[in-house]
């Protein structure tokens, strides 16, 4: 058993007894804050409110800053104009392939990079995010995002293609410092009654860059034989998608800072003394729930990158001259796989019932891919955008399921850690399902292509049906421990 001292505000100590199985700790909480660095919107705000063994937001010994919002949104803005660049290319594939003269296996390569430069990078990227911080990690991926974007502004020129890869490399390079960002930054800025909820704010900036990835391009890049107009169309939007990454980047070097002068949370203390990144990688392997999760995960989200990579190719096959419309089918899938996020999320918050929700939301996404798979050949466009609709909202909305369920599994180890392993198994099969798909397409049309991935999600579905049901986060919740102003009780 272990004494701790919490300041409860006023001048006020509190003394509390915690013990634990394994390990003892003791929070202290000087009745004077220490002193501090100023930063301009870092005032306090909350009050003292203590669960689970854990300072809620507010109170002398932790605060929440005002700040963490602007924080929250330079990100989601930073994370936005990467994931935009992801899509921008082949989502005209046929006018990119026009264009630079190259083949349309080509220019999904242009989205396949993104995927490939994840898998090796993300553990030296989890690493330096563990080791030298938030701010660097995140002032790392805005210059590499900003210096890509700035290369794709010299390719404007049929024999540039090499030109327009590389700076397509560079900004795939960078989204190394962003998918794993928002669960880091949820914990170091945000209270516990507010991490989640800023997680998923974090998560939405990657998917309404692919939005506008979809919407923009199609609209900006008009198709026409006459290189020159096709040239224009391209000078805008690499010159736009520059000039936002410039000023983000330029923003972030004077406003984004490593983290509040007082933490938000007494998890954000034990967090930055939990033990090695590889430790935490071997202990996640070891556990059979999380590794089928891990595969099943990587299946859905895999499929959709192909979906969303090959789909301006589907849709000119049954609806030619089409391409702004393809552009927004894409829109239509992300919009709402948005709000398929905060349908399930908030199911989840209500019910926690994960495996349910998790299997129940795989499943439904299995059905419209196959539902998805037949609609075409009615030739009927507004079909499609529903159907499409249907798909996005269940295999998108997937995505924070996924996370959520993760992190039950593997509690207490850190979310960053469970999400980032996530997002590596998505893009290994995002590459295995789009190369495939693209050589199935080619070879045998889109029916073929998307039968495929209708049997990659039934043997995701199974995987995730043998998931055994270990909520080890719900389960440190019911035995937590509520201090008030009146002292502690279980």
């Amino acid at each position: 058993m272990s004494e701790s001292v919490v300041n409860g505000g006023g001048g006020a100590e509190m003394k509390l007894k915690l013990t634990s199985s394994d390990t003892t700790s003791t929070l202290v909480s000087p009745t004077t804050p220490p002193s501090e660095p100023h930063y301009p919107l870092m005032e306090a705000t909350g009050s003292v409110s203590y669960t689970t063994g854990e300072m809620m937001s507010g109170g002398g010994g932790v605060r929440v800053y005002r700040i963490r919002w602007v924080i929250l949104c330079l990100f989601v803005l930073y994370s936005m104009s990467n994931a935009f660049q992801w899509i921008q290319y082949s989502i005209i594939n046929d006018i990119i392939t026009y264009y630079y003269g190259v083949s349309p296996t080509m220019v999904d390569w242009m989205s396949m990079v993104y995927m490939v430069t994840y898998i090796p990078l993300i553990f030296p990227a989890s690493w330096y995010l563990q080791k030298k911080g938030l701010r660097r990690a995140v002032l790392i991926g805005a210059c590499g995002t900003m210096i890509g974007s700035w290369v794709k502004v010299g390719s404007v020129s049929p024999d540039r293609f090499y030109l327009t890869f590389a700076g397509q490399c560079i900004s795939a390079i960078s989204q190394i410092f962003i998918l794993g960002i928002p669960p880091r930054l949820a914990a170091v800025w945000f209270g516990p009654t507010q991490v989640s909820t800023a997680c998923a704010i974090g998560v939405f900036g990657n998917q309404l860059g692919v939005a506008l990835g979809f919407l923009l391009p199609p609209a900006i890049v008009q198709t026409s034989e006459d290189k020159d107009v096709v040239g224009q169309g391209l000078a805008f939007m690499f010159n736009g998608v520059a000039a936002l990454t410039t000023t983000l980047f330029i923003t972030i070097i004077f406003v984004f800072k490593e983290k509040p002068p007082t933490p938000p949370s007494t998890a954000a203390l034990v967090q930055e003394e939990t033990g090695s990144y590889m430790q935490g990688v071997v202990r996640l392997m070891k556990n059979p729930g999380y590794v089928l999760l891990l595969l099943s995960y990587g299946i859905n989200v895999g499929a959709f990158y192909a979906i969303s990579t090959l789909l301006n190719q589907v849709i000119l096959a049954h609806f030619p001259n089409e391409n702004e419309n393809a552009g927004r089918i894409g829109l239509v899938i992300v919009l709402a796989g948005m709000m398929g996020s905060v349908v399930c999320g908030f199911i989840l918050d209500k019910t926690a019932k994960f495996k349910m929700v998790t299997l129940v939301v795989y499943i439904l996404s299995t059905l419209f891919m196959l539902s998805y798979t037949f609609i075409f050949h009615l030739e009927t466009l507004w079909l499609v955008f529903v159907m499409a609709g249907l798909l996005g909202f269940f295999m998108t909305g997937y995505l924070p399921v996924g996370f959520e369920f993760a992190a039950e599994l593997t509690y207490p180890e850190a979310e960053g850690t469970s999400s980032g392993l996530l997002n590596a198994s998505a893009q290994f099969f995002g590459i295995f399902c789009t190369m495939a798909d693209g050589q199935l397409l080619k070879n045998y049309g889109d029916m073929a292509a998307n039968l495929l991935l209708v049997v990659v999600l039934c043997v995701g579905s199974i995987m995730t049906a043998s998931i055994r049901e270990d909520l080890r986060r719900q389960a440190a919740h019911k035995k937590g421990i509520h201090v008030d102003s009146e002292g502690p009780r279980v």
